[in-house]
């Protein structure tokens, strides 16, 4: 039987000041930080997770902070934009909050759907757009109601270095279905209720470079362990080089180039981020894998101090 992923598990930017990326992604979008910990191959970067109530795959966002760093260029080689799903009749308090917020948004339709793009505080390219589709976010906070609230990724627009090549992978090794082609884009559909819509854009433009306002890597789905194993073995054999499996903590992962030069990670749903923190107490310290737990003197002093609001 083909393999098939769900959708998106998570998505990874580079962003610049760590309380600037906190604040925006809470205050202004409403999320949960469920996860404060490191970058777990440069403990000296935090990794920051920012999702729905509870970090359910398809919601969640994950960034590492360099302040200072240079601006990258978003272009082939990346995920463009980034999609959150929203709920129906939500569109007008997003679009009164962005302009309460002082922030630019442009309004666009596709695919018979309406959008609202903005950017985040370092660049990020970011859309929101009306699903029925997906559970309600039960998190409330800084004015936005669970009604109103984003569920987690509606998708995101791919921007290929190859395109043809692209859309193969997205097919024949992802397993994700071709549903409609619009102007210069591709729309590829997998089988959760969120996260699943991936728009490919067919054209090729500028080349991207990693820097801060860039997305590093989005990350599909796997069920366990057991399903993980068999997708690196699917990976392999359709002719992609993938990493060893690499243990997160909070799902396994492995990674691959695809021919567009996009860098893929598929990731397990489990175990999950409440494995060491309780459901109240999720992103509110500085949680650290065991082979590092040794060293939170010297790495905490390293960080930028980050002020948690509740």
């Amino acid at each position: 039987m083909k393999k098939r992923t769900k959708g998106i598990h998570h998505i990874s930017a580079i962003v610049g000041h760590p309380q600037e990326n906190y604040d925006f992604y809470t205050k202004v979008l409403g999320l949960r930080m469920i996860k404060q910990t490191v970058n777990f191959d440069d403990p000296k970067t935090y990794h920051l997770y920012f999702a729905d109530e509870q970090g359910s795959p398809g919601s969640v966002i994950t960034f590492f902070p360099w302040p200072n760093a240079y601006d990258g260029v978003i272009g082939d080689g990346q995920l463009g934009v980034t999609t959150y799903a929203i709920p129906l009749n939500a569109l007008a308090f997003w679009e009164e909050r962005l302009e309460q917020l002082n922030i630019a948004y442009n309004k666009t339709v596709r695919f018979n759907e309406t959008y609202l793009q903005f950017k985040d505080v370092h660049g990020l390219n970011l859309e929101l757009v009306e699903r029925e589709q997906g559970k309600l976010n039960k998190w409330s906070s800084h004015g936005v109601p669970t009604d109103k609230a984003i569920k987690g990724f509606g998708g995101a627009i791919l921007y290929s270095s190859h395109p043809e090549a692209t859309a193969n992978v997205l097919e024949d090794i992802m397993g994700l279905e071709k549903v409609s082609e619009e102007g210069n884009l591709i729309r590829f559909k997998g089988t959760a209720d969120i996260g699943q819509i991936i728009d490919l854009k067919k054209t090729t433009g500028v080349r991207g470079q990693t820097g801060v306002g860039t997305v590093h890597h989005i990350a599909w789905r796997a069920d366990n362990k057991e399903d993980h194993a068999a997708w690196k073995q699917h990976v392999v054999k359709n002719g992609m080089y993938s990493t060893a499996i690499k243990d997160r903590n909070y799902f396994d992962a492995l990674y691959f180039r695809e021919p567009g030069q996009i860098l893929f990670e598929i990731a397990t749903d489990s175990p999950g981020f409440m494995i060491d923190e309780a459901y109240e107490e999720l992103g509110q310290k500085l949680m650290l894998p065991p082979q590092y737990e040794p060293h939170r003197t010297e790495i905490t002093a390293g960080l930028i101090p980050l002020k948690y609001e509740a």
